[in-house]
């Protein structure tokens, strides 16, 4: 045998390795290496997760690990790994898949109805990376609640219940100020200008506005109810609202999860500032996260007489409302006669 003929053996091998070689390549980085059902998949990536880490999230939804660590390794993947939410949709190749873990997607985070600052740190937790507790210690920290003007107990006026777009990975710390930024996006001039005129500050009208909401959770009634509790404020009346009561009963015993559907006479005399049966003007802070229908009811109330009102027997999640304390108390009767009626101890 020549050697041109040795020379044209040996590139025809070369050649057929490196067709070989490619095609496998090809094959591990743009064929499908996805093995769930779903159209799509969610892959949270915790923050300094490394790529065995990855490798194990990946584990339940990927054909052939192998495969992806190669392609992984050619993208410089393996040492440049994004913590994060991920979106893998079904049917997706290496090179899909690597490019898809570094592209995080936001997740939305909507939230309302939190009695408590920890209630919403654990909503939130379950939504996001930090924890309730990194999140009760960012919104709680000293430093931060002078630097804006708020309190323990009114901060969680700060959180305007709507739907908003963060990164997975946000931090407790990033996730507050956000919210702060939001809040005194939502004060506006206009809103700052109808609080002043209610005679209260934009925290003030959080403390009133989540009695309101707490009162009734018929939207259409709230600047109604908003208009009798500015009405006694203007009196110097106290506001003998149920909702504080109840919130102090629970805020002193500790125990959040009781129903309390029926105020007692000897709930009326609960030591605490959050009982506005015992105490003029507004509670400390919210008894509730209020939503923007009742914040916007406190700015826009009905304007009207009514210094009373008390739940209605004939219209159910309604009120009677009344202008004198005769009128207030025929009401009251026919209420304490129907939750009587309905066998309603506590």
């Amino acid at each position: 045998m020549n050697f041109k003929k040795i020379i044209g053996i040996v590139s025809v091998v070369v050649v057929t390795i490196a067709i070989v070689y490619g095609y496998i390549l090809y094959r591990n980085i743009f064929s499908s290496n996805t093995k769930f059902n779903e159209k799509e998949v969610a892959i949270f990536i915790p923050t300094n997760s490394d790529f065995t880490q990855v490798k194990d999230i990946l584990r339940p939804y990927l054909e052939n690990l192998e495969n992806f660590e190669t392609t992984a390794d050619k993208k410089s993947f393996t040492t440049n790994v994004k913590a994060g939410k991920f979106i893998l949709k079904k049917g997706m190749n290496n090179n899909e898949i690597v490019n898809a873990l570094r592209q995080p997607v936001p997740v939305k985070i909507a939230f309302n109805n939190q009695e408590r600052l920890e209630d919403f740190a654990g909503r939130i937790g379950q939504q996001i990376e930090a924890d309730s507790t990194s999140l009760m210690k960012s919104f709680l920290d000293p430093e931060f609640l002078k630097e804006n003007d708020f309190t323990e107990e009114n901060v969680l006026s700060m959180f305007v219940p709507n739907s908003y777009e963060f990164f997975w990975n946000t931090t407790a710390d990033k996730f507050r100020d956000r919210m702060a930024k939001e809040y005194r996006k939502f004060w506006t001039d206009e809103r700052k200008q109808k609080a002043e005129a209610q005679g209260l500050t934009p925290l003030q009208v959080s403390a009133l506005a989540s009695i309101v909401h707490k009162e009734t959770v018929k939207t259409d009634e709230r600047p109604r109810v908003a208009g009798v509790y500015l009405n006694r404020l203007s009196k110097g009346i106290k506001l003998e609202a149920d909702p504080t009561v109840i919130y102090a009963v629970k805020k002193n015993s500790g125990d959040w999860n009781q129903v309390i559907k029926r105020v007692l006479n000897k709930d009326l005399v609960t030591v605490s500032p959050y009982n506005m049966y015992a105490n003029h003007g507004l509670p400390p802070g919210p008894i509730a996260m209020p939503d923007i229908t009742a914040i916007d009811a406190v700015l826009n109330p009905e304007k009207h007489n009514y210094i009373y009102f008390c739940a209605s027997v004939t219209n159910f999640g309604y009120h009677e409302f009344a202008v004198t304390a005769a009128q207030h108390e025929a009401n009251r009767q026919k209420y304490v006669a129907w939750i009587n009626s309905q066998g309603i101890k506590r």
